[in-house]
């Protein structure tokens, strides 16, 4: 299949999360995926974001758009700048079909608030989370520093601001991946839409622990568009 995927990272991550799964798909499917590079410095707003990552995107008229996490949230204007023949989200904030949403929700804004640093910064994303619950989002100890050294620290208030959706968006070939339950809620909401959905057991990483498997599921999920 002639396509070309665009595994996006979360903002507060960066290219190395989406690394193995790239090189799956090119030793597996013969399909070469671009990982689009995070803004320097961090983003300061979600127009940088959406601008770093339209930067990243290849010439193309078969683009795949791959989201995870934070990432999902810039789809909408994604597919509706750029010609795109559909999007996988992957354990990935799913944006409603239009309005305004919220780029971090209420609680997740309280629970950093008293954490951030003089200038204004957030902790980096490993460290948002008890270490026990990160320790095992990682297969090895090598991984785990490749992660955190592109890790972003944004400022706070980008967890504040707000991304307008283009009224139409969802009208692109879409499916849902999840790594668990962690985003059930935008599972349910992908198959109430009529998209292809897939379910793998892991953490919130788990493009780490078993790329092979994870771009395998992508491809299953496009093959449906």
């Amino acid at each position: 299949m002639a396509i070309v995927p665009v595994l996006i990272p979360s903002p507060f991550l960066g290219p190395a999360v989406w690394a193995p799964v790239a090189s799956a798909l090119r030793s597996d499917f013969g399909v070469t995926a671009a990982v689009p590079p995070p803004p320097d410095p961090a983003a300061p707003s979600p127009a940088a974001v959406l601008a770093a990552i339209e930067k990243g995107l290849p010439e193309s008229d078969d683009l795949v758009l791959v989201p995870h996490s934070n990432a999902g949230l810039y789809v909408p204007a994604l597919v509706t700048a750029r010609p795109v023949r559909g999007a996988v989200f992957v354990d990935a904030v799913l944006p409603p079909a239009r309005g305004v949403v919220p780029v971090a929700p209420a609680g997740l804004r309280d629970m950093l608030r008293d954490r951030v640093d003089p200038d204004g910064h957030l902790p980096p994303w490993t460290r948002w989370w008890p270490e026990e619950s990160v320790a095992g989002l990682f297969p090895n100890a090598e991984t785990r520093a490749r992660v955190e050294a592109e890790q972003a620290r944004l400022p706070f208030e980008y967890l504040t601001a707000r991304v307008d959706l283009p009224d139409g968006w969802d009208a692109v070939s879409a499916g849902y991946l999840s790594f668990g339950d962690t985003y059930a809620d935008e599972r349910e909401d992908a198959r109430a839409r009529g998209w292809p959905v897939r379910t793998m057991l892991g953490g919130h990483l788990h493009m780490l622990r078993d790329p092979a498997g994870v771009a395998a599921e992508i491809m299953e999920i496009v093959t449906s568009f």
